[in-house]
């Protein structure tokens, strides 16, 4: 991990295998949606991602001040937001529009408070993606697209708590904070589902959260925190582009969940809105730094613009 760098691969390719890693681990954890719910499939995913990485990170009490800890514990009620809004969006209209429906939130932290056409044009293409995905299917469930919406806030705020949370910890201590405020959060819900269950199904929900948890939060969230610590925040919201697809494809491979023709356009339009709106700032970014390099030192901004 200590290799990971804001324009290397391997934090690229890092960030990418996190994004597979969350939308396999939500597609199997659904399916024990008629077993636990939704709400349990979360408390689960947590408690299991919390033991994960405190046995890993094993944080050190003198160093966990109020200042130090605050955006990890505030990271740690986002995730239960974001993951209880989006588990119940899945089970109403399924894992890839609900994961599409929630890419928005990266998309519009990557355009909040532009004036750039092409961040326009990126809104427009993002909501005429939602329409299709949404529109085109007879009777989908409108609070389904409702908690999707909750989702794609809360993914924003994931993001920025991220990055906060990464600089004031060391290594994986600030995801296992997060995931243990999480998980404390969620026990009230754990403990109401083990109890409701038949003693013949409890080592399957268990198996299925370990799981779950292990993909979908422990190893996701632990990449996350620590790319975001090099990675400029625009890149890593491009690199977010996969998760609609991922998702897509394993809901068909898990859940047997096949979109139809529009809606998959729909969820391309939303993929390439955040790559034109975010892909083309990272771009101009560089341009303007490589054309600030490239004056004289000794040359003031005017001279140096004038001699080009």
């Amino acid at each position: 991990m200590g290799r990971m760098n804001g324009d290397g691969i391997g934090g690229a390719a890092a960030v990418v295998g996190g994004a597979a890693s969350v939308q396999v681990g939500a597609a199997i954890g659904a399916t024990i949606f008629p077993l636990v719910g939704p709400a349990g499939v979360v408390a689960l995913r947590q408690a299991v991602a919390a033991v994960a990485l405190l046995a890993v990170a094993r944080p050190r009490r003198r160093d966990l001040t109020w200042s130090v800890l605050r955006p990890a514990m505030l990271l740690g009620g986002v995730l239960v937001v974001m993951n209880l809004a989006l588990y119940a969006a899945v089970e109403r209209i399924g894992l890839g529009p609900a994961v599409t429906i929630e890419f928005l939130g990266p998309l519009a932290l990557a355009i909040l408070g532009s004036r750039r056409r092409i961040d326009l044009v990126a809104a427009v293409l993002a909501a005429a993606g939602v329409v299709l995905l949404t529109g085109t299917v007879p009777g989908i469930d409108p609070l389904g697209i409702a908690f999707a919406l909750a989702a794609a806030a809360a993914w924003a705020a994931y993001i920025l708590l991220s990055q906060r949370a990464g600089r004031s910890l060391p290594g994986v201590q600030a995801t296992a904070v997060a995931t243990t405020v999480a998980a404390i959060l969620t026990v009230p819900l754990l403990v109401v589902v083990l109890l409701g269950l038949e003693p013949g199904a409890i080592a399957l929900v268990l198996g299925v959260g370990a799981i779950a948890g292990l993909l979908s939060s422990a190893i996701p969230y632990s990449i996350d925190v620590m790319v975001l610590r090099r990675m400029p925040r625009q890149r890593f919201a491009v690199l977010q582009s996969v998760h609609p697809a991922a998702a897509a494809l394993a809901g068909l491979v898990v859940l047997g969940e096949a979109l139809a023709a529009w809606q998959l356009v729909g969820l391309g339009l939303v993929t390439a809105a955040n790559v034109l709106a975010v892909g083309f700032r990272s771009r101009t970014r560089t341009r303007a730094r490589a054309g600030a390099g490239a004056r004289r030192p000794d040359a003031p901004p005017r001279a140096a613009a004038a001699a080009s």
